[in-house]
């Protein structure tokens, strides 16, 4: 395939679900429903700028069926180019239900209970075999098909733990015709936490990822923690004394920290609007002349939303003057209900929030309140209003609920951030630090948060909402192609080896720099 960079560049994402879901309307025409989230709308923008397209996996009845009538080809959507897959439902299975979903999220959260959970059985090897890898070989060829016969660079961007094994199958079919540069939405852990998996599986999950260009990640943490795993795992790795990048079978692979950010113009937007506005005033009733103790999350292990709860059970019970006088509310999104441990685990969370108001409420004061429901209006007029915005999880990618809350709020609230949050690195210095762990430590942070000095909210609060306004998720994208394209530049008016990781980083921009930023 011939290259020529002076052509723009075709950018193709991958991810396994897609930017648009499809219904068949009564008139037999399709209805679409545009994703919600901060992918779709860096891609919006990064369309602007290059030609994209976006290959994900069918979902829904009525995405199989617009994949039909497309004749699995790519289409035109709002302005992105779509081309759907559609894997062979067993395989689907394995891939997502058994793989990414619970095994390699687990793995990289920490989640396992260990003396229990998990156990490889032949399932998992089927799975691995005759699902994941199945799976992630059919969004190459996917990709292949759409790419041959053009003459651009192409840049391929694989999202996130379901197409770990997207490269190698890249590289098998277009060799070195395409820059491949996967990013990983979530924690990378250190070596140690990749020994659940069998060596075959952790050596070609790796070796595929090493078959990249370079890798993004949330956090220098992260991109770290991936340069220890991959020299402890694989013989003839090594990083040379780098932390960003890794030299394996020829290839020099960076490992780069980008980010992830929201899309400030359109939240900003949304909290003028009337559906907005209606939910803020509900909510100001609600809470009325107490301070108010937000946290938004989906329900889910990671989020500790149940330690946050015995954190401000331990604060009513050491600090009874905030008994009648502050209110927590929990806005939880249900996640993966179908399965039994995440069932579990609301009941938990509702048992305590029970015990929580059955052991302090009276006649006028409700201490605590869960509401179920997936409402990102009601979410943006709650963040308007906190006074506390409790962020406490035990393993996070970035956590985005903390960037949103800082934006928006304009009562001069307190973030209260975990620091195994990936947004620690960004935010961490204008919040108040806790361990998702100490229940107790939270508890007096929340205290402190509840009687901090009006002038020093107001100090930390600016700050914070400054450091979101700059760093745009268009600019997280965009960062990343410019990378890419750098690379291909800089090899196209030099026989010399690719840059190594430092020179690429050096010329990335300030909105990339993370831990400077999950």
């Amino acid at each position: 395939m011939p290259k020529n960079t002076e052509k723009k560049p075709l950018i193709v994402i991958a991810s396994n679900r897609g930017p648009f879901s499809f219904e068949i309307g009564p008139d037999g025409e399709f209805e679409v429903k545009r994703g919600a989230g901060g992918l779709v709308t860096a891609l919006s923008a990064l369309a602007e700028r290059h030609e994209v397209l976006w290959v994900a996996a069918t979902m829904t009845s009525g995405d199989r069926e617009w994949n039909r009538r497309s004749e699995g080809q790519a289409r035109n959507v709002e302005g992105i180019n779509l081309k759907l897959v559609e894997p062979e439902a067993r395989a689907y299975e394995g891939y997502y239900n058994v793989i990414a979903n619970p095994l390699l999220w687990f793995i990289q959260h920490q989640l396992w209970d260990i003396p229990r959970t998990p156990s490889i059985t032949e399932e998992t090897w089927d799975a691995w075999d005759h699902g994941y890898k199945p799976v992630n070989k059919l969004f190459a060829e996917a990709i292949t098909e759409s790419v041959a016969g053009t003459d651009r660079q192409i840049i391929v961007l694989p999202q996130d733990y379901h197409l770990y094994m997207v490269p190698h199958y890249l590289r098998e079919q277009l060799g070195e015709n395409a820059q491949i540069q996967p990013f990983i939405h979530i924690p990378w852990p250190g070596p140690d936490a990749w020994r659940i998996l069998p060596t075959r599986v952790r050596i070609e999950l790796l070796s595929s990822l090493l078959e990249s260009n370079r890798i993004g990640f949330q956090t220098k943490k992260d991109a770290f923690n991936f340069v220890q795993t991959a020299r402890f795992y694989l013989d003839g790795a090594h990083s040379l004394g780098r932390r960003d990048g890794i030299e394996y079978r020829g290839r020099d692979v960076a490992a780069l920290d980008y980010p992830i950010s929201i899309d400030v113009e359109q939240i900003v937007e949304l909290t003028n609007e009337p559906t907005t506005k209606i939910e803020k005033n509900q909510l100001i009733d609600y809470a009325g002349d107490k301070q108010l103790i937000l946290r938004v999350d989906r329900i889910e292990p990671s989020k500790n939303n149940l330690r946050g709860l015995l954190a401000y059970r331990t604060l009513l019970e050491k600090y009874p003057e905030h008994r009648g006088n502050v209110q927590m509310l929990a806005l939880l999104v249900p996640s993966r209900m179908k399965v039994g441990a995440y069932q579990e685990y609301l009941r938990d969370i509702m048992a305590e929030a029970g015990l929580i108001n059955a052991n302090f409420s009276d006649s006028f004061w409700e201490p605590v309140r869960i509401v179920l429901g997936d409402n990102y209006p009601r979410a943006i007029a709650a963040m308007q209003i906190y006074d506390v915005l409790l962020v406490n999880p035990i393993a996070d990618g970035m956590n985005l609920v903390a960037k949103e809350g800082v934006l928006v709020n304009n009562r001069n609230g307190v973030l209260l951030l975990s620091e195994y949050a990936g947004a620690f690195y960004e935010l961490g210095e204008q919040a108040l630090t806790v361990s998702p762990f100490d229940v107790y430590g939270t508890a007096e942070a929340m205290h402190q948060a509840l009687t901090m000095a009006p002038a020093e909210r107001k100090k930390r609060a600016n700050t914070l909402r400054n450091i979101v306004m700059e760093a745009d998720v268009r600019e997280w994208f965009s960062s990343q192609v410019d990378d890419a394209l750098r690379a291909v530049n800089s090899q196209s008016s030099s026989s010399s080896t690719p840059p190594t990781p430092e020179t690429e980083k050096s010329a990335v921009s300030s909105t990339s720099s993370g831990i400077s930023s999950d």
